[in-house]
């Protein structure tokens, strides 16, 4: 994707010109495009979506790419620092113009500018003077750079950009916290005292209308995945250290010598150490990897999974626990920062190193009886966390921030 305004189809009943009766004008800011972030993505994409109603006008801006394109990479290498002059140099030029473009359009009507990755708010500079919302997803690379443990370290240019996101979230009008562990990490650690920021607690809704499913309808879309035979259970994620699937190995070990079931690893395939792992386990054979299925295929793996088990040590907020309580499929997960939080009472909650009784909890789900009433739960708990509602909180958000 190398345009940078992606804007929203006209809504019927709605008039954008100036004096009309759009009343509210957003402007949404994502990410760039070669970083491939993709749960950063969904999110704008879902909030764009969402926004299609009358008496709202807005658009999705992303840095283009430009001078990234020369090189291999956006994460290393020359490629690394060319999309930093993409992102940082020239990109906020094109922001600036679009904000004063849309300020003199919208007439009598308010602007909002919604940075929708906390890892973008030095962009405020660009906002010229409009109210700034940003949605911070977590702050565990701010802290890994500032020396706490959060399975993030940072290199000594990480460390200084991680510095400069935390306090440019300072001059935010208003910053949503995803969770209420990230809201506590903001207040702790953002001075909001020096432009009046507020924060408040905004969970995100799905990124896709998940749900129940036929199981022969499901069993048809996990026909393409041959090697995957029978019973199992899933975990969604990568091999990043906080993700960790070097404990996912462990706890399905434990359970090989008394259920037959598989274990599904879904989006970036195993390293070479996580194999090796599986190997001096004895646990490769009953392995299936999944890389990056697509939502019908990943719906079909909630739907069918025993268990989606998920002991991360680190996360924001654990978008995969309420995508599989809205399949019907129980959730397994640590107690790790917002993922009680999240998983409510539909979930199945243990210390981050209770191997033993993560293990005993997918032995547990592997009795038919135990599964549905714990899917029962989940969906029960997935309805808190509607996109509609999402988006209603957002609308409620943007009016506070341009309230004189």
């Amino acid at each position: 994707m190398h345009s940078a305004l992606i804007p929203l189809p006209a809504v019927p009943g709605a008039d954008p010109s100036p004096g009309g009766p759009t009343s509210l004008h957003i402007l949404l800011v994502g990410n760039y495009p070669r970083d491939a972030q993709e749960s950063m993505q969904r999110f704008a994409d879902i909030l764009v979506d969402g926004l299609r109603q009358p008496g709202v006008s807005a658009a999705l801006m992303q840095p283009p790419v430009w001078l990234g394109r020369g090189g291999s990479s956006s994460l290393s290498g020359v490629g690394k620092w060319l999309a930093y002059l993409d992102k940082f140099l020239l990109f906020p030029l094109l922001l600036r113009a679009r904000v004063a473009k849309v300020k003199a359009q919208a007439g009598s009507g308010q602007v909002v500018v919604h940075i929708c990755d906390h890892s973008n708010a030095m962009y405020h500079l660009s906002a010229g003077g409009a109210p700034v919302v940003v949605t911070c997803h977590d702050l565990l690379a701010v802290r890994g750079a500032l020396g706490e443990a959060t399975d993030c370290p940072a290199s000594a240019a990480g460390k200084w950009l991680q510095r400069w996101i935390l306090s440019s979230l300072a001059y935010a009008s208003r910053i949503a916290c995803v969770s209420s562990a990230t809201k506590a990490d903001t207040d702790r650690m953002v001075d909001l005292t020096r432009r009046g920021t507020r924060t408040c607690y905004l969970p995100i809704g799905l990124n896709h209308p998940y749900h129940p499913i036929p199981a022969a309808d499901a069993d048809a879309r996990l026909a393409e995945l041959p090697a995957l035979t029978g019973p199992f259970i899933l975990h969604i994620g990568s091999n990043l250290r906080r993700k960790n699937r070097e404990g996912v190995l462990r706890i399905f070990a434990k359970t090989a010598a008394h259920w037959p079931g598989q274990l599904v690893f879904a989006g970036q395939p195993l390293s070479a150490e996580l194999r090796a792992l599986a190997d001096s386990l004895q646990i490769t054979g009953r392995i299936v990897e999944v890389r990056k299925p697509a939502n019908p295929l990943l719906e079909a793996l909630y739907n069918r999974a025993t268990a989606l088990l998920f002991p991360s040590r680190f996360e924001g907020f654990g978008w995969p626990i309420i995508e599989a309580q809205a399949c019907g499929c129980p959730v397994i997960c640590s107690d790790s920062g917002p993922l009680p939080e999240v998983a409510g009472d539909g979930g199945l909650i243990r210390d981050v190193e209770d191997e033993d009784g993560f293990a005993t909890d997918v032995l547990r789900l592997a009795d038919p009886e135990e599964r549905a009433a714990w899917g029962k739960k989940g969906l029960a708990n997935a309805q808190r966390f509607t996109t509609e509602r999402m988006v209603q909180r957002y609308l409620d958000l943007y009016r506070e921030a341009s309230a004189p």
